[in-house]
């Protein structure tokens, strides 16, 4: 098999006591390639620091995570974000987005960040990874309005509606991403993506967060993607080969891996 996890947070302290067991667990799974996205500077030095050590698995992102969005920091942050950038040495910008689960009372700047981030993934030709929680409809309208040839990316973590789904599929050179969502029972996420074509999919764990059935509520890891690509084979009535020959497809034309 050759997987490849679009979005996992492997650098997170949740794996600082097991973090070469879990990469070679993931490996031997057949996970290839882990992509990495950054969630503020407090973290740019540990992912970073992940890549060093799996080189040939691990690609780090760089971006400001909605939820780090802070006003007395947001412009610091971003100037990190631009800094990094510059280096030329991540394959996308992300995760960028925006959240209104947590805080609503910083969607302005959100949606300055937001734009801010959009527009630096077009100047370098990277793709966006974008986040979004109770914040759809605001996060659709911005990519809308900025989309144009040189925009590409995925929203990562889809939960939407298949009205949802059609919106993001006619942006052209957007993805959605697939998770642990997946396969919780009562989710109905299910019955949206069956009616969704796997060439506009791509796979995730967004570990340590969201393990799929039967690992629900349990530490995330990226091995658990093969569950997740299971469970998108039984729904598209598709083999496991197929489905994964597909998705790491649509994953290295998004990525450029």
């Amino acid at each position: 098999m050759n997987l490849i996890d679009t979005h996992s947070h492997l650098y997170s302290k949740d794996f600082k006591e097991d973090i070469e067991q879990v990469m070679q667990d993931s490996i031997a799974s057949g996970v290839s390639k882990i992509l990495l996205p950054n969630m503020s500077s407090k973290y740019t030095e540990d992912m970073l620091d992940l890549c060093n050590k799996f080189p040939k698995n691990c690609l780090p992102m760089m971006g400001l995570h909605p939820c780090y969005v802070k006003s007395g920091t947001y412009i610091q942050e971003l100037k990190h974000v631009d800094k990094e950038i510059k280096k030329g040495k991540y394959i996308a910008v992300g995760e960028i987005g925006l959240d209104l689960y947590w805080n609503k009372s910083t969607l302005e700047i959100q949606k300055e960040a937001f734009i801010f981030q959009i527009k630096l993934a077009k100047q370098y030709n990277l793709p966006v990874v974008i986040h979004v929680r109770d914040s759809f409809k605001e996060a659709i309208n911005i990519v809308e309005m900025l989309n144009d040839n040189g925009l590409r990316g995925v929203f990562h973590c889809f939960t939407g509606t298949i009205q949802d789904a059609e919106r993001i599929i006619k942006l052209n050179n957007f993805y959605l991403g697939i998770g642990g969502v997946l396969t919780f029972k009562n989710s109905g996420l299910d019955k949206t993506i069956k009616k969704i074509d796997s060439q506009y999919l791509v796979l995730e764990t967004d570990s340590p967060y969201l393990a799929p059935s039967p690992y629900r509520g349990k530490r995330n890891e990226s091995k658990y993607l093969v569950n997740i690509a299971n469970k998108l084979a039984e729904i598209h009535n598709r083999s496991i080969e197929d489905i994964i020959t597909i998705t790491t497809k649509n994953s290295k034309n998004l990525f450029k891996i």
